[in-house]
C-alpha cells in the first residue's frame, strides 16, 4: 500500500503523530485513514490536504465543535452547501475582525518605532 505512515505524514503537515491521532479519534477527518495489511496508518495526498485545511482553521481560531461540524457536513456529500458556505463566511468574518485588530496593534507598535527611530537619528545627528 502506498502512502505516508503517521510519524511521515506528521512531518508533512506540521504536527505531530499525537494531534494526528486526536484528530482521527475526535471525528474531524473525512474517512477513516486507510491501514497497511500491518494495520498501521497509511496517509494518503487527499487526507493530508484535508489534515491541511483543518489545521489552517484552527489556526485561525475555529473552535473543534465547528471544525467537527464541517467536516461532518463534507461528509455527508453533496446537498448541504449552503450550510459549508455560511459555516466558513462566518468564521471568515471571525478572521477579519481578528485581523483587522492585529493590524490596528502593528500600527500602533510601527508608530512607536518610529518615534525611537527619530529620536536615535536626532541624537546621532547632534554628536
Amino acid at each position: 500500500m502506498t502512502g505516508l505512515t503517521i510519524a511521515e505524514a506528521a512531518v508533512e503537515v506540521g504536527l505531530t503523530a499525537d494531534t494526528l491521532r486526536y484528530y482521527e479519534r475526535d471525528d474531524l477527518l473525512l474517512r477513516p485513514v486507510p491501514r497497511a495489511s500491518s494495520g498501521r496508518r497509511r496517509y494518503e495526498e487527499p487526507d493530508l490536504r484535508w489534515i491541511t485545511l483543518i489545521t489552517r482553521l484552527r489556526a485561525t481560531g475555529m473552535p473543534i465543535r465547528d471544525v467537527r461540524r464541517y467536516a461532518a457536513l463534507v461528509r455527508a456529500g453533496d446537498g448541504n452547501e449552503l450550510d459549508r458556505l455560511e459555516l466558513l463566511q462566518a468564521h471568515r468574518e471571525v478572521v477579519l475582525q481578528q485581523l483587522a485588530e492585529v493590524t490596528s496593534h502593528l500600527s500602533a507598535i510601527d508608530h512607536k518605532i518610529g518615534i525611537y527611530e527619530d529620536r536615535l537619528r536626532r541624537t546621532e545627528l547632534s554628536a
